[in-house]
């Protein structure tokens, strides 16, 4: 009898470790230079992981398209739960980290690569939440880029049209995130030394946002990288999934949340 469930369960895990593993043993067949250029050479093609090769890189990698009525969007950040935690360091947040299927953060590599190889080309940034309450919202910014790693892969954002507000610039004066550096735990570049927030003193934004990675900029009113909080326990959390311009004056921290890249 125990012989026979510790052999199921071995079967189980077996096949749970596989289904983990198969994205990184398919075969990288590039299909495009972005989810983009996908959707047009492909009009009927359907969401779901492929493998693409922006210009000037030289290994191809494999990213989840969303293809939608307007074009085909590379996600480079989804959150829909607390199964994966976004509290990482510089070189997880480079690298990438998450199942692409699910609940995941693409790479500040890979991103600047989608961003910054093609000539007489931009890209637009979109910026999707849902709320508790059955509500959703969006965030869109033109010419998104991201600078080199030497600085510190800097945001740079045009353009907000949207539902949700515009968070990056801010709620006030002297919180813009546009044009600041990509901060973590372990690589501060907020702008912050201290910030004074009250009788408050915050010397690092990473912290207080449960060590989730962002472009801080004196703490500023966007971050989606922070503590995934559950119903009945979103409001009034210092950490969290924040668009300060999408919701009222006490922090509430979103359901979920997901970024993505056109090419245009």
């Amino acid at each position: 009898m125990w012989n026979r469930i510790f052999f199921c369960g071995l079967v189980v895990c077996l096949i749970c470790l596989t289904d983990q593993t198969q994205e990184q043993k398919t075969p990288l067949v590039v299909q495009g230079t972005d989810c983009t250029q996908i959707k047009t050479l492909s009009p009927r093609a359907t969401s779901g992981v492929y493998v693409i090769q922006p210009a000037g890189v030289t290994s191809p990698f494999m990213v989840y398209c969303e293809m939608l009525a307007d074009g085909g969007w590379t996600v480079f950040q989804r959150r829909t739960g607390a199964e994966v935690l976004f509290n990482r360091k510089w070189a997880v947040y480079k690298q990438g980290f998450g199942n692409l299927r699910k609940d995941h953060w693409l790479g500040l590599s890979k991103v600047f690569a989608l961003t910054n190889g093609g000539r007489g080309r931009s890209s637009t940034m979109r910026v999707n939440l849902w709320d508790f309450e059955g509500g959703t919202a969006f965030a869109e910014y033109s010419d998104f880029r991201l600078g080199t790693e030497k600085e510190s892969y800097k945001l740079n954002i045009g353009a907000y049209r949207g539902s949700a507000g515009d968070a990056i610039r801010g709620k006030y004066t002297g919180i813009d995130q546009n044009g600041f550096g990509f901060s973590t735990t372990d690589k501060d570049n907020d702008g912050c030394s201290p910030c004074i927030f009250g009788d408050i003193a915050e010397d690092e934004c990473s912290f207080s946002e449960g060590g989730g990675g962002w472009w801080y900029s004196r703490c500023g009113s966007a971050s989606l990288n922070g503590d995934w909080h559950p119903a009945g326990e979103h409001i009034g959390w210092a950490s969290g999934l924040h668009w300060e311009t999408w919701k009222g004056r006490v922090p509430y921290s979103a359901r979920a949340s997901r970024m993505m890249i056109k090419s245009v």
